[in-house]
């Protein structure tokens, strides 16, 4: 896979006539799209429709949360709508990962896409402090593995974590095809502006750790010229490629 391959840009935008304008700006630079709950709640599942329709890739990043018959039928719809990835919580529990596993399995079965399922370890805006907070008393790496094992066994393509988790992911999970997707990524210029990401490194850093996807949202779609921070953040993904870094 190329480099550019490997970029997904967040569409987190307020409007789809902003999102659409972005895909076709940056479709030829990145190899998908991150539709997430800003989006989707203004747009509804027609923008995935559209994007797809552009001849691009869509990772429907909303993060579904509830009970296993809930997350099965959410799952069933949006592998139907033809998505590449979309997220569920490991929090959830494995009953609620496996029965969307199946309902993804079952479309596939009928001849629909074979969306891959990822699951969401601890979210990047989350640090030590954070967690004790919500009763959470393992620090980020051990609560990251912990969601990541259950995740594996319960059938999931992969998991999404913070790039500073992606090295002990790799080592608790061998399998080269289990994906790790990545946000909080900062370009090299930028590094010191993480918004609400408190988890963050390099599009360089994370390529070498081992991410399979980086997900990269204002550093791209706030700049003044999209295009050339696209190019410099698939640049910056070619240095590790060069050195024989990209899995």
């Amino acid at each position: 896979m190329v480099a550019k391959d490997k970029l997904i840009i967040a569409l987190d935008v307020e409007t789809p006539a902003k999102a659409l304008d972005l895909v076709k700006q940056l479709h030829h630079v990145a190899g998908m799209f991150k539709v997430g709950s800003q989006l989707f709640t203004s747009a509804g599942p027609q923008i995935v429709r559209d994007i797809i329709a552009l001849d691009s890739k869509v990772f429907l990043d909303l993060k579904f949360h509830d009970i296993p018959h809930q997350v099965a039928g959410a799952a069933r719809s949006a592998a139907e709508l033809g998505v590449s990835l979309f997220t569920i919580h490991a929090s959830g529990g494995s009953e609620m990962m496996r029965r969307a596993v199946d309902s993804v399995a079952a479309v596939g079965e009928k001849g629909g896409t074979r969306s891959a399922v990822l699951a969401i370890s601890v979210l990047t805006s989350m640090d030590a402090t954070t967690l004790t907070q919500i009763g959470v008393t393992a620090p980020p790496s051990e609560s990251v593995n912990r969601l990541v094992k259950l995740a594996e066994a319960s059938g999931v393509d992969g998991v999404v974590a913070s790039p500073q988790e992606i090295e002990s992911i790799r080592q608790a999970v061998p399998n080269p095809k289990f994906l790790v997707v990545t946000p909080g990524i900062r370009p090299a210029n930028n590094e010191t502006t993480r918004e609400d990401q408190k988890r963050v490194a390099t599009p360089a850093a994370a390529i070498a750790a081992g991410a399979s996807y980086l997900v990269v949202g204002r550093p791209i779609t706030g700049a003044p010229d999209p295009v050339a921070a696209a190019h410099a953040i698939v640049a910056e993904m070619e240095t590790s490629q060069t050195n024989g870094t990209v899995q």
